[in-house]
């Protein structure tokens, strides 16, 4: 690979012929070349007035203790720093979670894309993270390619606790919830191994990168995954759609909140970029969970789909 970023991308071939290369790398997950100038991060632009959007959802868990009511919990995904994500809007992200007031901050994946010079700078502005029970992170397909040992270690050297294929309990009122998370799918992720142990009818939360990860969750009987990986399509063209189509089944479980069986997900947007240097309609994400024990109108109607 060479070491500069351009685009449009010169390729030989049909207008449709490149677009369908193009989009094959996306559905990959990215192949970028960076620049090591300022240029491309002048380009750099999001398609929002606001870098960060900071979307609130309620989520209702049956299995939760009525001790985990009201819980916070806050997401962050996908931050590929670099250059199209540099250290100033990292340090703006983790200022805004921490305005959140978090009882758990989790981390889905995909620290940092393509240079291992990027892991050690990424941590340390992660290590400014606040949280009441603390800070839970898994790697993505991008950090397993850079070298997940070096991301593991740098995380877990600023108190970030990775979880690769197990779990830990968050203990409160005399009462637990689990928290697992899985290596990224294809890369070694083990849902048996990451759960083993954890009392089948307790809540748990599953962090995994590659929202695929769904149908081996329900499996298992995870109340709630967090993931991210798809950026919700980053590019949502008018009547095109994203890379992913437009149609309610081709999103399932791209974006935003899905169910399946048992086991409800979330999908973050992510708060990075891959393969082009901007958002489209598509604005980056900072997910603010609220759980409640109990049954929402929105999971029975899911469940009975």
């Amino acid at each position: 690979m060479g070491n500069s970023f351009i685009f449009p991308v010169p390729e030989s071939g049909s207008l449709g012929e490149r677009l369908t290369r193009w989009m094959s790398r996306w559905r990959r997950g990215g192949i970028e070349n960076y620049t090591s100038g300022e240029a491309a991060l002048k380009r750099a632009q999001w398609a929002s007035g606001d870098r960060f959007d900071v979307n609130q959802e309620r989520i209702w868990l049956d299995a939760l203790p009525e001790a985990f009511s009201g819980l916070r919990v806050v997401q962050i995904s996908d931050i590929h720093h670099g250059l199209f994500l540099p250290k100033l809007w990292l340090a703006e992200a983790v200022q805004q979670t921490n305005r959140l007031r978090a009882d758990i901050v989790v981390l889905t994946g995909d620290f940092v894309t393509y240079s291992r010079a990027n892991i050690e700078p990424a941590a340390e502005i992660l290590s400014r993270l606040r949280a009441r029970y603390g800070v839970l992170a898994v790697l993505g397909n991008h950090d397993f390619r850079v070298g997940a040992d070096a991301v593991t270690s740098a995380l877990r050297r600023r108190h970030i606790e990775v979880l690769r294929n197990q779990h830990v309990a968050v203990q409160f009122g005399g009462s637990s919830l689990y928290v697992a998370g899985v290596d990224d799918y294809g890369y070694g992720a083990d849902v048996r191994r990451a759960v083993r142990g954890i009392p089948r009818d307790a809540a748990t939360i599953l962090l995994a990168h590659n929202p695929r990860i769904i149908h081996l969750a329900s499996r298992h009987g995870v109340s709630l995954v967090l993931s991210g990986h798809t950026h919700g399509g980053q590019v949502n063209l008018p009547l095109l759609g994203t890379v992913y189509g437009r149609s309610p089944e081709r999103l399932r479980y791209k974006i935003g909140w899905d169910r399946l069986g048992p086991t409800q997900i979330y999908v973050s947007r992510g708060i990075g970029t891959i393969v082009l240097p901007w958002r489209l309609r598509c604005p980056a994400e900072i997910t603010h969970l609220e759980l409640l024990p109990g049954t929402s109108e929105r999971t029975q109607h899911a469940a009975a789909d």
